[in-house]
């Protein structure tokens, strides 16, 4: 490789086509300068409502009530301190986490760290698509064949959106979550959920840790927390603002976008736990505790609340996740690809290939085995990403920490200390939860 091309893959920009494409106000009021940052965070948000975390939750509420919902709780605060590192690596060296990998670590070493972000990439693909598909299939009655199908076409979407500015991808985004959003404030109206029994649930209990059942579930939660994707995802399109090389413009970045990230993440919150919510107050308290897949609670949410608004309401909620979720997931693999081996290849012909991947096994287990196929498949997806989660969060604890690497925006000793024992928390908890499938 001859000197030039080695500069320019040593300072090749993350998703370049959109990297500093967006202006951020140097003057002004704060609430100009916040609005102008404010984006990235609901791009990963979504990734914190998919089909996974949908099923997590109406188990938990249908089987224990409210008790729960502190895990919710918990589980989202540990996402909100990574998340804000990664906004902070991504601002403060100019290079996204795959790219850092790239650089910190030898060849074989980055190419096993490549193979197994693409495995995860391809994993959160497939939940995706088959939670749009169900979304489909509840609201239009699709069949989940040609719905799986129809996802494809979202591709094309993203394509145009960024065609016409990356502002564009975050208002259609933060448009179809508050369209979730809404859609689950009505139910919750409908429901009439109990509010002490709500507050006294974000109170942590004993019989989470006693009842290995109510364990299991509260495991589920915090493990389904952080999806790898989304670390690689928020250190890249935080780039996309144009920030000035000075101090004082990356300090001022790096504490704008963990605000943004944090509000995201708070609304996520909200919506996570009005799914939990909206099945203890159904479900549990009608005694159907053994509720968990998306099309049983569709079909029983009519009779318990009475109106088939509720229901419809569900399936449009469901199929909005599922359609943010694979924007998202697509940028991520663009990043991914870009990042960890440089290859630059056609934006269109990249997420095709992305999805072709996603495609392909969901299709042929949903022709072969049926909806009870696809949620096997949903479960399975769900270990890959368990498993390549600590080759994306070590990695980023470590790097956040390193001052050589972060120079003055090195992470403050007791975020790095904090972060390292979420990420330890997170990794035992997902060994467990692979564990316990494989022991089933």
């Amino acid at each position: 490789m001859t000197p030039t091309a080695l500069h320019q893959y040593a300072n090749a920009k993350s998703l370049p086509e959109s990297h500093g494409t967006v202006r951020v106000s140097s003057t002004g009021n704060i609430f100009r300068k916040l609005f102008s940052f404010m984006g990235p965070g609901y791009l990963v948000a979504v990734g914190y409502m998919d089909p996974g975390n949908w099923a997590t939750a109406l188990s938990g509420g249908a089987q224990f009530g409210y008790m729960l919902l502190s895990i919710c709780l918990i589980s989202n605060i540990m996402a909100m301190l990574l998340q804000s590192q990664c906004a902070r690596l991504g601002i403060a060296t100019g290079r996204d986490l795959a790219q850092m990998c790239r650089d910190s670590y030898p060849k074989p070493v980055s190419f096993v760290l490549w193979v197994l972000a693409e495995l995860a990439i391809c994993a959160t693909d497939i939940a995706e698509v088959i939670g749009t598909a169900i979304g489909l299939y509840l609201l239009f009655h699709i069949p989940l064949e040609w719905g799986v199908l129809l996802t494809g076409f979202d591709v094309f979407l993203v394509l145009a959106l960024q065609r016409v500015g990356f502002r564009w991808i975050e208002a259609f985004i933060i448009s179809l979550l508050a369209i979730i959003f809404g859609c689950f404030a009505v139910q919750m109206y409908l429901a009439q959920p109990d509010m002490g029994a709500i507050a006294g649930g974000f109170v942590p209990t004993t019989d989470i840790i006693t009842n290995p059942a109510m364990l299991y579930i509260a495991l589920g939660i915090i493990g389904a927390t952080v999806m790898p994707h989304n670390l690689y995802l928020h250190s890249s399109i935080v780039q996309t603002r144009a920030i000035e090389s000075t101090k004082l413009a990356k300090k001022s970045a790096i504490r704008f976008a963990t605000f943004d990230s944090t509000l995201a993440l708070a609304i996520a919150l909200v919506i996570n736990t009005s799914i939990l919510i909206l099945s203890a107050s159904t479900f549990h308290v009608a005694g159907l505790t053994d509720i968990a897949d998306l099309t049983d609670a569709h079909q029983m949410i009519t009779p318990l609340l009475g109106t088939s608004l509720a229901a419809t309401l569900f399936a449009v909620a469901l199929l909005c996740c599922g359609l943010s979720s694979t924007v998202t997931a697509t940028l991520a693999g663009q990043i991914i690809m870009e990042g960890f081996i440089n290859i630059r290849i056609a934006p269109w012909a990249r997420r095709l290939i992305t999805r072709g991947l996603a495609l392909i096994p969901a299709m042929a287990v949903t022709v072969l085995y049926g909806q009870e196929g696809v949620g096997k498949l949903l479960i399975f997806s769900q270990v890959i990403l368990s498993l390549q989660l600590p080759f994306a969060v070590i990695p980023l604890v470590m790097f956040t920490a390193n001052k050589r690497k972060m120079g003055e925006f090195v992470a403050p000793l007791w975020l790095t200390g904090i972060t390292a024992i979420i990420a330890m928390i997170l990794v035992a908890l997902n060994i467990k939860m692979i564990w316990d499938i494989i022991s089933v």
